[in-house]
């Protein structure tokens, strides 16, 4: 006799009521009611509980009941293979992360090997304003190609770069996501579809340069900046910018053990640079006056502000601002190149590595030619350092042994 679901109230007295199938219902010494489900497997008897009354019904009991009688028939021990869901879900609960967590576990792990502040501040704003919004709280497995293009499409026409940027820190937790098994069902070519349904960049974007100052008025605009309001520390940090070309923050975070006053040289540290690679500059006669002149502070860095810190690079840019100049500090660099190639002699190779720039030779070629050609280099800042103190129209140095009349 099968138990009916009518019955089942009507059974009071403990022990075990069969219903067909190994099925039975277990009325506890207490009066509680639970399913068990009796089987052999490998000429084992066992027993296995499938839950109270309470939270399964019979016509449930039974169906679980079948399903186990499947995995039976297949030699599957149905005991084990629950427990083997379980302890599964146990890992995926303790290894579930939303997009949002994943993200800043990932800024955490990484930031230390960032060069760039700007980058570091800039790489966690972007998702927080672009991609948090949309799917910062969804299980990092459930981001989907949609998620993501609702998070960049609203700006792939108006903010193209910055777009193109979150697309690829979006892309960078998700791998990351995938590589430590926070993220299942990961479909690795799901960054070429989202490719194939944007527009193409090049076909939106507006390619914006630095604005640069023109070389002819270079000399006009170091007067300014020396003239400013400005503090000593900030106008002197700013023309020694221009006179070694370097990059802003390149200079903001120089410090004593970088210069050699002696040999009249600044070697920039490769964690420092761009391209990751130790840069020496040579150090004209007015830039060892800069640097004479910021000596005898108590600090490591050669321009400290106030509060002991690098100036950051506004400080530099509200001063151009200020003196109504359109132009950007890192347009200087242009500045510079532009000078070099149009007014003097110098070769290429040697302008592009007083910019810290690859020498674009090929492999076989740049395995055999490592010198940083500096010798060379110290005539053209000696060179470019007169040019940026003459008013135009006297006699300029524009290459090794000539001169021109600007």
């Amino acid at each position: 006799m099968r138990i009916s679901a009518v019955g089942i109230k009507h059974l009071k007295e403990p022990g075990y009521y069969a219903d067909g199938d190994g099925l039975y219902l277990q009325v506890s010494p207490a009066g509680t009611k639970s399913w068990i489900f009796r089987f052999m497997l490998n000429k084992r008897a066992r027993e296995m509980g499938l839950g109270s009354l309470s939270t399964f019904t019979l016509a449930e009991a039974r169906e679980r009941v079948r399903k186990y009688r499947q995995m039976l028939a297949d030699g599957i021990d149905p005991i084990e293979q629950r427990q083997a869901e379980r302890n599964k879900n146990i890992v995926e609960n303790t290894q579930r992360r939303t997009f949002e967590q994943c993200a800043q576990e990932y800024y955490e792990l990484h930031m230390g090997s960032w060069k760039s502040g700007k980058h570091t501040d800039q790489w966690m704003n972007t998702l927080t304003n672009y991609a948090f919004p949309i799917f910062g709280k969804k299980d990092v497995s459930s981001v989907s190609k949609a998620d993501v293009l609702l998070a960049i499409e609203p700006i792939w026409a108006t903010k193209t770069e910055t777009a193109s940027r979150v697309r690829q820190r979006i892309r960078a937790v998700l791998e990351w996501a995938t590589a430590r098994d926070y993220r299942r069902g990961h479909d690795p070519n799901m960054w070429d579809q989202i490719s194939r349904s944007l527009p193409k960049s090049k076909d939106i974007k507006k390619t914006k340069h630095f604005a640069a100052c023109p070389y002819s008025a270079v000399y006009d605009a170091i007067q300014s900046i020396k003239t400013s309001p400005a503090g000593d520390t900030v106008k002197l940090a700013f023309e020694f910018i221009i006179l070694t070309a370097a990059r802003s923050g390149e200079v903001r975070g120089a410090k004593w053990s970088e210069i050699d006053l002696e040999n009249k040289r600044w070697t920039i540290p490769g964690e420092r640079m761009k391209s990751a690679k130790e840069h020496r500059v040579p150090l004209s006669p007015r830039a060892m006056e800069i640097l004479e002149a910021m000596r005898g502070r108590d600090s490591d860095l050669v321009f400290p502000s106030d509060k002991n810190k690098p100036y950051s690079d506004m400080a530099f840019t509200m001063l151009l601002r200020r003196l109504g100049h359109e132009f950007t500090v890192h347009g200087f660099r242009s500045t510079f190149r532009d000078w070099s190639a149009e007014q003097t002699a110098f070769p290429r190779e040697v302008c592009e590595a007083a910019l810290a720039h690859t020498s674009g030779k090929d492999a076989t070629e740049a395995a055999y030619f490592r010198s940083d050609l500096f010798e060379k280099r110290r005539q053209l800042m000696d060179a470019w350092a007169m040019y940026c103190g003459t008013e135009r129209g006297q006699a300029q140095v524009i290459g090794i042994g000539e001169k021109k009349v600007s």
